[in-house]
């Protein structure tokens, strides 16, 4: 299962990312784009990405712990981290946001 730490650590490899927190969320964002999401005081982690359409449909269909994200709408997953997907896949989703978002801007 990934932690919030295993995702720190793996945005801390990217660039030109700037976090601000809000409540209870760290927000990551790539220029103005938001993407990701980490509510801090769940347990299991919840995460929210951006992902593409159809990627998205095949994650909810797979995993009862991936649904429509609640802050990215129709853009955005919300991940459960309750060990469904493993840590590289969450990861590969961090990722696969971070890249979209800026493809997007």
């Amino acid at each position: 299962m990934v932690s919030e730490d295993d995702i720190l650590a793996y945005i801390a490899r990217l660039e030109d990312v700037s976090e601000r927190r809000e409540n209870d969320m760290r927000i990551f964002s790539r220029g103005e784009r938001i993407f990701l999401i980490i509510e801090t005081e769940t347990s299991p982690l919840r995460i929210e990405t951006r992902c593409d359409r159809k990627l998205s449909k095949t994650l909810q269909e797979r995993y009862e712990s991936v649904m429509t994200s609640r802050l990215l709408g129709n853009n955005g997953i919300e991940i459960i981290c309750s060990g469904q997907l493993t840590k590289d896949e969450v990861l590969d989703l961090v990722r696969h946001s971070f890249e979209i978002s800026k493809a997007i801007e």
